[in-house]
């Protein structure tokens, strides 16, 4: 139990060993902060519990420890916030961002990048200015589909559709000069399929002559949510062939593949050096599985030191040890144990 990582490669043979080489250099260092668990939106889709609140004071301090700890021996840098929503917790964010940027500055040789994953609700000018200011330069925000159906599933927890504002933030970043990029995560379901080509050329003619814009289009998942038995998903071997068409509407007259996001051929969760760290101070791999215990193997002390358990950090890093691509392109996909639920203590 300590921050080591056992290695698990001697000398770099192939590409495949070049590509792990690449992830457990000590010189690199990927931390999923999770500022708070709970969220202004109860997606019909989501796998959240929003059981743990805002991150602890303690944890805040863990992480700004860890980070000075490591920042040294430290070439990269990057921190993703994630959530619940992140924005619900802004000031841990900015505590916790302000403190890496002071850092930074003082370490011409570190590269540090932040980017958010959010529902895009709190985003507004005043949010990203700031942000883009203590070095959150990339965003992640989801749409499923025009506002009729988007407002069906990504709701608000007052009951309310959330389209309008969203949007309406998007269209400011787009006007507005902040070098804030976004990547537009389009939902696909079988009920927005129909109207999806229209809105697609939407998104193209009003944000993909910006280059600070992409898309990823996603297909909705079952992820363990409580309306995983009665949600329609669209069938694996219908995808390819609907992706391939909704992508060329979108880069139509356009350079091959520009404005498209493609996803990386690595899981976050199958890299030695990226750690998920909750608002409660639980390590963990997966963003997904934040309910199984598997997921948690350790915990950060108050010093900034990792509590490592090695036998349940070992199976998130398997796919490198088989050579497998399909394992670490998602290492919870086939994990080897029973998935169970875990109950989740409440934190304010």
């Amino acid at each position: 139990m300590s921050d080591h990582i056992e290695s698990i490669v001697a000398e770099p043979k192939d590409l495949f060993e070049e590509e792990l080489v690449s992830w457990i250099r000590n010189d690199s260092l990927h931390l999923i902060l999770l500022a708070t668990e709970r969220c202004n939106f109860r997606c019909t889709y989501c796998y959240e519990d929003f059981a743990i609140g805002r991150m602890s004071a303690e944890t805040i301090e863990g992480v700004k420890r860890l980070i000075e700890r490591r920042v040294e021996s430290l070439d990269s840098l990057s921190i993703s916030w994630f959530g619940g929503e992140p924005l619900l917790a802004r000031s841990v964010v900015e505590e916790v961002s302000e403190h890496v940027v002071r850092l930074a500055r003082e370490r011409p040789q570190l590269a540090y990048s932040g980017d958010m994953t959010t529902n895009g609700f709190l985003l507004d000018t005043a949010a990203v200015e700031r942000l883009v200011q203590l070095g959150i330069q990339h965003y992640q925000v989801s749409l499923d589909g025009p506002e009729p159906l988007h407002n069906r599933t990504r709701i608000q927890g007052n009951g309310k559709g959330s389209f309008g504002q969203i949007w309406a933030n998007l269209l400011a970043i787009r006007d507005g000069s902040t070098p804030a990029n976004v990547l537009l995560r389009i939902h696909l379901t079988p009920e927005n399929l129909p109207m999806m080509p229209d809105f697609l050329l939407c998104i193209r003619k009003t944000f993909l002559n910006d280059g600070r814009f992409r898309v990823l289009l996603k297909p909705v998942e079952r992820l363990g949510g409580p309306n995983d038995t009665t949600m329609e998903v669209v069938p694996q071997e219908t995808r390819p062939g609907i992706l391939a068409h909704l992508e060329s509407i979108l880069v139509d007259g356009k350079e091959e593949g520009k404005g498209l996001f493609s996803a990386p051929d690595v899981c976050y969760a199958s890299r030695p050096n990226s750690f998920v760290i909750r608002a409660d101070g639980r390590i963990g791999k997966c963003t997904v599985a934040l309910r199984d215990p598997a997921n948690t193997i350790g915990n950060l002390l108050p010093d900034g030191s990792l509590d490592l358990d090695n036998d349940r950090l070992r199976p998130w890093l398997r796919g490198w040890a088989s050579r497998d691509w399909e394992t670490i392109g998602c290492p919870y996909a086939t994990f080897p144990r029973t998935r169970q639920e875990e109950p989740t203590p409440e934190f304010s």
